[in-house]
Parts: C-alpha cells; sequence; structure tokens
C-alpha cells in the first residue's frame, strides 16, 4: 500500500539527537550486554538493511559508523530490537540485559534515543496485548467455542486496547512537540488508529510543517496529511454518480437525508467478503430507522460481481463503472486498499470512516 510505503520511509529520519561530540565525521556506540547466552553478534540495521554486526567481547561491542543526517538504527540482539538515533558527533553508552524485556535498556548520549525508549516501552506493551489476544483466539478455537463468539468479543477487547495505546502515543507526543520523537509517535498513532485520531494528525501536521521545514521526511508528512483533510472527518462527502447492474445512475447526493455507509469492496477482496454479513446485519436492522448503505465495487467481471451481490445477500444500491481501481468513484474517494468505508450523516457530511464489526454496530446503536 502507498501508505505503508511512506511510513517505512519516514520513520528511517530523525533529527536533534543531542549527544557528546566525538569526531563530526561519524559516530560511536559503544555497550555491554549482560546474560548473552549462546548470542556472539549483534547486528545494526538501518531501515530493513543490515549495514555492519560486530561480534561480541565478553559481552562488550563497539560500532563506528558515518551518518550526516540523523538517522533511525536498530541493534539487534539475538531477536531484541532496541532503537537508536544517530548521526555524527554522537558518543553513545548502551547497555542491556538480555533477561529482561526489550524495552528495559540503559542509552546515553542521544536524548532524542532515551525519549524514543518510553515510547518502545508503549509499543511493546501494545504488542504482548495483541499477541495475547490472538493466542486466546487459538486457543479458545482449538477448545470447541463459536468462532463468530469468539471474534466479537475479541474484536471488542482490541478495540479497547487500541483506544489505551492511542490515548498514551497522543500524550508522549504532545509532551515532546519539540522535538522528533514526537514525530515519531504521530506516525505510530497513524499506523494502529489513523481514523479515530485523524482530526489530530491533520493538526499536529499543520503544526509541525514550519517546525522541521528542511526534513523531507516530516514534509511528506506533512504533504499525505494535506491529501487525507478533504475526505477527513467533518468534511462534505464529495459527491458522483455511477451505475447500478441494471444500468441505472445514481448520485450519492440521492440519498441525502440518511446516514449512509459508502462501502468500497470487490467480488475478490477477501476481507470485503468477511465483513459482508455484517454490514448485513447491521443494515437490516437499522434500515428502517434512517439509515442505508451505497456500495461501490472495485470490480471489472460484471458476472463475478452479480453473483458476490446475490451470495452475500446485499440487498442495497450497488453501483459500479467496472474499472477496479481506474474506478472514478474510488479515485474520487483516494481508495488504495478495500474494504474502506465512509459513513455519512443526513446533511452529507463525513462522521466516521473504515468502521467495521462491532464498531459499526456501536456506532448505529448509539446514534439511531
Amino acid at each position: 500500500m502507498k501508505i505503508r510505503l511512506l511510513l517505512t520511509a519516514i520513520i528511517s529520519l530523525f533529527l536533534l539527537a543531542s549527544c557528546n561530540t566525538v569526531s563530526n565525521d561519524k559516530f560511536i556506540v559503544s555497550g555491554y550486554v549482560e546474560n548473552v547466552g549462546d548470542i556472539n553478534k549483534i547486528l545494526l540495521y538501518e531501515g530493513e538493511t543490515v549495514v555492519d554486526s560486530i561480534t561480541l567481547d565478553k559481552g562488550k561491542f563497539q560500532f563506528e559508523k558515518t551518518a550526516k543526517e540523523a538517522t533511525l538504527y536498530t541493534l539487534v540482539i539475538g531477536y531484541k530490537p532496541y532503537m537508536l538515533v544517530l548521526k555524527n558527533g554522537d558518543k553513545v553508552e548502551f547497555e542491556t540485559d538480555l533477561n529482561s524485556d526489550a524495552s528495559q535498556y540503559s542509552v546515553k548520549g542521544s536524548e532524542t534515543s532515551s525519549k524514543l525508549q518510553e515510547l518502545s516501552a508503549i509499543r511493546e506493551r501494545f504488542q504482548e496485548e495483541q499477541t495475547a489476544l490472538q493466542n486466546e483466539f487459538e486457543q479458545r478455537v482449538n477448545g470447541g467455542e463459536e468462532v463468530s463468539v469468539i471474534q466479537d468479543e475479541l474484536m471488542e477487547k482490541s478495540f479497547n486496547s487500541i483506544q489505551k495505546i492511542s490515548e498514551q502515543t497522543l500524550q508522549f507526543s504532545n509532551e515532546n512537540k519539540d522535538n522528533l520523537a514526537g514525530f515519531y509517535s504521530m506516525l505510530f498513532l497513524f499506523s494502529i488508529d489513523p481514523t479515530n485520531y485523524e482530526e489530530q494528525l491533520i493538526k499536529y501536521a499543520s503544526e509541525v510543517k514550519s517546525k522541521f521545514p528542511n526534513n523531507p521526511f516530516v514534509q511528506s508528512f506533512v504533504k499525505h496529511m494535506e491529501e487525507l483533510k478533504p475526505l477527513s472527518i467533518g468534511q462534505d462527502a464529495p459527491d458522483f454518480t455511477s451505475l447500478t447492474p441494471d444500468g441505472k445512475a445514481v448520485k450519492l447526493s440521492d440519498l441525502k437525508g440518511q446516514y449512509v455507509l459508502l462501502d468500497f469492496w470487490a467480488s475478490w477482496c477477501v476481507p470485503c467478503r468477511e465483513e459482508n454479513p455484517n454490514i448485513v446485519s447491521q443494515y437490516h436492522r437499522f434500515k428502517n430507522k434512517g439509515f442505508t448503505v451505497l456500495g461501490v465495487s472495485l470490480d471489472e467481471n460484471r458476472a463475478s460481481w452479480l453473483k458476490a451481490i446475490k451470495d452475500d445477500k446485499l440487498d442495497w444500491t450497488q453501483l459500479s463503472d467496472l474499472k477496479q481501481w481506474n474506478s472514478g468513484a474510488g479515485q474520487l474517494y483516494n481508495i488504495t486498499a478495500i474494504p474502506t468505508s465512509f459513513l455519512i450523516n443526513p446533511d452529507g457530511k463525513i462522521i466516521g470512516k473504515n468502521l467495521r464489526g462491532v464498531a459499526l454496530k456501536q456506532f448505529l446503536e448509539k446514534n439511531l
């Protein structure tokens, strides 16, 4: 996806890591690792590329490298990653104990790296919670419980976990608005909950634009947020016209006066088909209370599209120009992945995005 590529590029670079001064043409990272066991090497990654490796000498190591710009590196010791922001002139001291978790370590000589340690702890908690939910799902399925019941329950737990971690991440960012650790935390927030925190992300982008005007990765993030703004919550939903299976032209604005779930999907999209039963359930529950669905398919095979509508019992209006990713409506709404949905209020304004499963049910129960 374009978004993932954008984020991968952005998070590979940070600025302003304060340091002890050494030679201006290199940085030095020296450290000590306790309880190394049979691990004898440390790898140094820049992005996804190994740029150096070194053999541990009784737990001690030292790297010397060159990085003109402050760059995000990752020390990998065994299976544990440790993030450091390094640039020429830095002299960093690192210590950890492999018997502790990856967020427990000591780093001196890089203020930004020290701040990222706190964010690493937040990320570690999130990953542990999500892994625990996945393990619980597998155990309960193996125990013979009904899959749909387990999914509904664990999706709600996951939603609550994401909400809690997102709040902590936003607080961390607010406390680090003057440095790139705050920028990195907003990227993490964007990766786990971009919809519910869309307003904060767009606002942050407008603020950070002038703080780091020469940072190309900050500016790429700013540009991306500016592209999302016309389709953000609170904006008018762009109107369009497309065709039903029998060739009738229908406008989005024809449904004004109702709550509309604008659902972008396709017959070949497995996650879309898996979500369809939930949309069917909510549609029949709320269709007499001012709620409807408008499906826009990114199919190009008419027969497959019609078969999916019939098989999934999609009783609401369906539209498609059968141009797949070149769909006019899809391009208007900047669709780069499906399923993607927009919830539109009776006045034609976007009030929700990508509400699926329990989230869609809870929203409709609250508002209708």
